[in-house]
């Protein structure tokens, strides 16, 4: 679960959501507009990219209404802001304006971390959202989902999930919340193998992780399972473009370099980047340039821009896998 700070008003003038584990940062966003629109239902909401936030923008969405109305800025990876717009975004820290909630979401690391310096100093609430990439970490988010949500599960049934999800806390928080809909009374282990029975075999990354490989076949058997069993279409995008995303940042990385440090300045954890280096045999600089040609195209079927999702997917885990063994 994301931990905050002590000032825990999701209406502070400014709070800075540090992390990159996307539903945590999502989840800070949601809470500070439920809180925002619990006390002005009229709120203004506007959530912009860091190419959206050019200097003089700030100023612009902040300046006083004629109608008083309450707003809540949203800005996603914050330490990508311009140099001019960062300076921009400092200055208005020093005296934010009132009815004005402003939302940083910052990755955590070196890049920007001046910005990050200067909300803290002026103490500004803070939602720590860090990747969870251990199973300890997983684990204890599912616990936590069940508390939420008032129900009670046993410690196998909260493990039997974990083992059967996987590592995407999206689909973590999902299985949670429909267990937690549809079962009466403690949820056990029982329970999770009767819903979640092969899932860990037909998760979106395994998918990934085959058509990386090259494995085509096994692949294939794997979408088709994953998509019987109720695997989302745009889960499986994902995981492929993080799959060859990653095959694409450690061939452009130094050579030589040890896995602790390729850790850092790529943002995976060291045992990813054993993981990756096996999958990456065989792939070429055009066979990722490929690859993501097809994940793009596959993203687009999923999402409405196409008849047949599932072809689409097909597809893309094809190509991928013929990609992989382009060199």
């Amino acid at each position: 679960m994301a931990r905050k700070t002590a000032n825990d008003d999701p209406l502070a003038p400014v709070t800075i959501a540090v992390g990159q584990e996307e539903l945590l940062l999502d989840r800070a966003v949601q809470q500070v507009v439920a809180a925002a629109r619990a006390a002005d239902a009229d709120t203004d909401v506007r959530d912009l990219t860091p190419d959206q936030l050019q200097p003089g923008t700030l100023a612009e969405l902040t300046s006083p209404s004629l109608f008083s109305e309450r707003k809540v800025v949203v800005v996603r990876a914050s330490q990508d802001l311009s140099a001019d717009t960062i300076k921009d975004v400092k200055a208005y820290l020093g005296s934010p304006a009132e009815e004005i909630t402003l939302v940083l979401l910052h990755a955590g690391g070196a890049k920007g971390k001046g910005l990050l310096d200067a909300a803290r100093k002026v103490g500004a609430r803070e939602v720590a959202c860090p990747k969870m990439t251990k199973p300890a970490d997983r684990l204890a988010f599912v616990r936590g989902e069940f508390r939420a949500s008032g129900r009670s599960a046993t410690p196998e049934a909260c493990q039997a999930l974990v083992d059967a999800i996987g590592s995407d806390l999206r689909e973590l928080a999902s299985a949670c919340a429909q267990l937690a809909a549809d079962i009466e009374g403690t949820i056990d282990d029982a329970v999770v193998a009767r819903y979640y029975t092969g899932r860990a075999e037909a998760s979106s990354f395994t998918v990934a992780d085959r058509a990386v490989e090259g494995r085509a076949a096994e692949a294939l058997e794997a979408l088709r399972w994953a998509i019987a069993t109720g695997v989302a279409p745009v889960m499986i995008t994902s995981a492929l473009a993080q799959g060859v995303r990653a095959i694409g940042k450690l061939a452009s990385a130094p050579r030589g370099a040890r896995p602790g440090d390729l850790a850092r300045e790529l943002g995976m954890p060291p045992w990813k980047i054993d993981r990756v280096r096996q999958q990456m045999r065989g792939w070429s600089a055009d066979g990722v340039a490929t690859a993501l040609r097809a994940v793009a195209e596959a993203d687009a079927g999923v999402k409405g821009g196409g008849d047949d999702p599932e072809y689409a997917l097909e597809k893309a885990v094809v190509t991928i896998a013929r990609a992989a063994r382009s060199r």
